[in-house]
């Protein structure tokens, strides 16, 4: 028997499968702490909970194509970056049946989110509070406005428990951490981006003389308006891969 004689003879009902899909975890810092867009569920299973952005990925689609479609339809938003975090498959991990979700990541400044929250009322950038220190790992938990804990739908808790380490681990040795920086920005707003991320106070000179020695920052001359005190001087993100002189 050939290939070919093989697949016309092939039962596709031979084996059960399961579904696929992918949730969005989009975060950002709001007000010095990481922060990620969640929808109230309106059905079951788990009517009335929070849940990250997400759905089922079509026959004929790709994954990435079903997270820029659930990044448009579910989370109300144009283009932006986002890369695969995690695959979750526990089997237990969704009440109807057995289901995959492939999670992908972004993170953007809290100004992105701001046309999405008011074309969807069903919509919230909710708080992280993390429980844990370092990168330790565990389950993370979202809160509203108010500090109440939101209940998450599904193990949408792991999944920004995963976020959250993730972006832990890669803050120290990546650009992550300006992708929630204006394109000038000061040294002191780039260490409360890593304060914000890491959950712990840093030292001010040590942080500004690994930050400059990694050779991301380009001096731009300017400085910053409408401070109280002597301004602060203005930086951009310099990518070392594309050189300069």
């Amino acid at each position: 028997m050939n290939e070919a004689s093989f697949l016309d003879h092939y039962d596709p009902t031979a084996y059960e499968k399961p579904s696929v899909a992918v949730d969005l975890v989009l975060m950002s810092i709001v007000n010095g702490t990481p922060a990620v867009l969640l929808v109230c569920r309106d059905a079951h299973p788990f009517q009335h909970c929070w849940a990250l952005p997400g759905g089922f990925v079509g026959i004929g689609e790709g994954l990435d194509e079903a997270a820029h479609r659930i990044l448009a339809d579910k989370a109300h938003m144009g283009e932006a970056y986002v890369e695969q975090l995690y695959t979750f498959g526990a089997v237990d991990r969704d009440p109807r049946m057995r289901i995959v979700s492939v999670a992908y990541f972004a993170l953007l400044p809290a100004a992105s989110f701001t046309a999405a929250l008011k074309a969807a009322s069903d919509l919230t950038l909710a708080k992280l509070f993390v429980p844990w220190a370092g990168e330790t790992g565990g389950m993370v938990q979202a809160h509203s406005a108010d500090g109440k804990t939101l209940a998450l739908a599904f193990d949408h808790d792991a999944m920004l428990g995963v976020a959250m380490l993730r972006l832990r681990g890669k803050l120290d040795y990546s650009a992550l951490g300006f992708a929630l920086l204006p394109e000038l920005f000061t040294l002191r707003a780039l260490q409360d981006v890593h304060e914000a991320i890491l959950g712990v106070r840093l030292n001010k000179p040590a942080f500004r003389r690994r930050m400059l020695d990694r050779g991301w920052l380009e001096p731009t001359g300017e400085r910053e308006t409408g401070a109280s005190f002597r301004p602060a001087e203005l930086y951009r993100y310099r990518n070392p891969s594309e050189g300069g002189e």
